[in-house]
């Protein structure tokens, strides 16, 4: 698969009580928590590349999200990604979350980069179960 900037994935989900604040504790109130549309954000951009070969990976190392809106339990969120930048390796999407009133929820950006597989597996340290 090329990776060129103009490719686009979107998912939906309605709020769960599993995904909000309370929940996942990242604050007090039933609404989606911050965490959960971090969660979404990256999933999307994964979607946008996932004609990757089975030896290439992709791997999140940069993530700017601003969470404008509160969406409660039952409201359904859209996340749509598009990749805007491919420098090398390195690949740069642009992230726009909306609830079904077509209120803005998030906007961000998300960078990811691409890895062969076995060698980034290969380079983790092994757990040290005796600690």
């Amino acid at each position: 698969m090329e990776l060129s900037a103009g490719l686009r994935a979107e998912m939906s989900v309605v709020v769960e009580d599993s995904d909000t604040a309370v929940r996942v504790g990242s604050g007090d109130v039933p609404v989606l928590a911050t965490p959960r549309l971090l969660a979404l954000a990256e999933g999307v951009t994964v979607q946008a590349i996932e004609g990757l070969d089975a030896s290439r990976t992709s791997v999140g190392t940069r993530v700017e999200l601003r969470h404008l809106a509160a969406s409660p339990v039952g409201m359904r969120v859209t996340v749509a990604a598009e990749l805007v930048e491919v420098d090398g390796a390195r690949l740069v999407f642009d992230i726009t979350a909306t609830d079904a009133l077509g209120a803005v929820v998030g906007s961000g950006r998300v960078e990811r980069v691409v890895v062969d597989r076995e060698r980034f597996l290969a380079r983790l340290p092994r757990a040290n179960r005796d600690q």
